[in-house]
C-alpha cells in the first residue's frame, strides 16, 4: 500500500532538517517546575529520528524559574521575567544535557534577541553556529535571550521564532508541540468542536476560534501565535505540524495526528522574512508617489530624492518602516544612515550628495537587498 493510501504525509516523514517548538505547559507541572519525565519523553523521540537533524526551540526557562525565586505564577513584569528567565534558563539547559546525555548526545544552547537576527552580520552569525552545531552532531537548543530582551527587542512568544529559526536553518519541516492535539474549530474544551487535520491556506482557517491558551499559565502563547508561526513558515515553503507532545513520535513520523499545514508560498532570502516578521522598526521615513512605485513595483532600492520626512531616533543599520505619503506602510529595511544624517539628504541625489559631503554619501538609503515589501 502506498504513503499516501496509508495516509503518511510524505512532506513530514521525508523531512531531513527540522525544528520542533515545545511549549511550557508541556514541560512543566502544574506549579510551574520542570517536569523531568516530560522532558525525558520528549528526548527519547527526539533522538531516534535517524538520519535526521534537530533544532529544539524549548520554553521554559522563565517556567522553571518561578519555583526557586518563590513565584507562585508568571510575573507581569519585565524585570522580574528576567530574573525568572536568568534562574531557570540554567536549570532548562541542565535537564536537557542530562537527558540528552543518556544517548551520548550533546546539546548546544543558542540564545537569540531580534537584533540577532535582523542585522545581516548577527543573522549570518546565528547560521553559520546553528548549522556547524548540527554538522557536529549536537542539539541545538534555541530560545529567546529573556535575560536581556527589552520589550522593543522581544520576539514576543517562542512559536513565531521557531518559524523564523526554521528559516533561517532552511528546516524542512516545522513541528509545533503544545498541550493541545491540534487546531480545532472552536474551543476543543465545548462539545462538538472538531480538530482540523488539515490547512491548505488561509480559507480553510475562516470562521475558526483562537483563543485558546496553555493549560498552565505559565506560557505566553494561545493558538494565535501557532496559527501566526504556521503563516509565517507555510509562506516560506516549509510544512508544519501541530500536535499534542505526546503526539511528538507519530507526528515526526508523518502520521494523520495534529493539524498539518501545507507550504503556501516558496523560499525566499531568510533573511528578509526576519526583516519582516522579527524586526521592530526604530524610525520611519515618508516616501513621494514615485519613490513608493519604485520601491514596491520595480523593487529598486531606496535614494535620499524620493524621501520626504523622517521620524524617531536610529541608527546606521536599524530596521525602519517605509511609508507612503498617507503613512502607510509599504516597506521595511535596515537603514545605511543614522537618523540625524538623513535630513540634509532629503529630495537630493546621490550624485549631488557626493559631491558636496564627500563619497560616502553615494548611496542608497536602503538598500534592495536589505528591503522587504509589505504590500505590491
Amino acid at each position: 500500500m502506498t504513503a499516501a493510501r496509508q495516509g503518511i504525509r510524505r512532506d513530514v516523514s521525508e523531512a531531513r532538517r527540522i525544528v520542533v517548538k515545545v511549549g511550557s505547559s508541556s514541560l512543566t507541572t502544574a506549579a510551574g517546575g520542570l517536569d523531568a519525565d516530560r522532558v525525558d519523553a520528549l528526548v527519547d523521540v527526539l533522538v531516534k529520528q535517524d538520519g535526521k537533524q534537530v533544532v529544539l526551540v524549548s520554553s521554559g526557562a522563565i517556567a522553571a524559574g518561578l519555583a526557586p525565586l518563590g513565584l507562585a505564577r508568571r510575573p507581569r513584569d519585565l524585570a522580574r521575567q528576567q530574573a525568572a528567565a536568568s534562574v531557570g534558563q540554567g536549570l532548562l539547559l541542565a535537564r536537557y544535557t542530562a537527558s540528552f546525555a543518556r544517548y551520548g548526545r550533546r546539546v548546544g544552547q543558542v540564545l537569540l534577541t531580534e537584533d540577532d537576527t535582523s542585522r545581516r552580520s548577527h543573522y549570518r552569525n546565528a547560521y553559520r553556529t546553528l548549522d556547524q552545531l548540527l554538522a557536529m552532531g549536537a542539539v541545538p537548543v534555541v530560545n529567546e535571550n529573556d535575560t536581556v530582551a527589552t520589550e522593543e527587542i522581544r520576539f514576543g512568544d517562542n512559536d513565531r521564532l521557531a518559524a523564523l529559526v526554521a528559516h533561517l536553518v532552511r528546516a524542512d519541516l516545522l513541528l509545533l508541540l503544545s498541550d493541545v492535539d491540534g487546531l480545532y474549530d472552536g474551543d476543543p474544551a465545548r462539545p462538538g468542536a472538531a480538530r482540523i487535520a488539515e490547512v491548505s491556506g488561509p480559507e480553510d482557517l475562516a470562521g475558526v476560534e483562537l483563543g485558546r491558551a496553555g493549560r498552565a499559565g505559565v506560557g505566553t502563547g494561545g493558538m494565535v501565535t501557532k496559527v501566526e508561526a504556521a503563516a509565517i513558515a507555510t509562506e516560506a515553503g516549509i510544512p508544519v505540524v501541530l500536535a499534542a507532545a505526546s503526539q511528538a513520535a507519530e507526528a515526526l513520523a508523518g502520521a494523520g495526528v495534529g493539524t498539518h499545514f501545507r507550504p503556501t508560498g516558496r523560499r525566499s532570502a531568510g533573511r528578509l522574512l526576519w526583516l519582516a516578521h522579527a524586526s521592530t522598526p526604530r524610525g520611519a521615513v515618508t516616501l513621494d508617489a514615485g519613490a513608493v512605485r519604485a520601491v514596491t513595483e520595480r523593487r529598486s532600492s531606496l535614494l535620499p530624492a524620493g524621501i520626504t520626512a523622517v521620524e524617531g531616533d536610529f541608527i546606521a543599520g536599524d530596521p525602519i518602516e517605509l511609508r507612503d505619503e498617507e503613512g502607510h506602510p509599504v516597506g521595511r529595511g535596515l537603514v545605511n544612515f543614522d537618523a540625524s544624517e538623513i535630513p540634509r539628504l532629503i529630495g537630493r541625489s546621490t550624485r549631488e550628495l557626493a559631491r558636496e559631503l564627500g563619497p560616502a554619501y553615494e548611496r542608497e538609503v536602503v538598500h534592495r537587498d536589505d528591503l522587504v515589501v509589505l504590500r505590491a
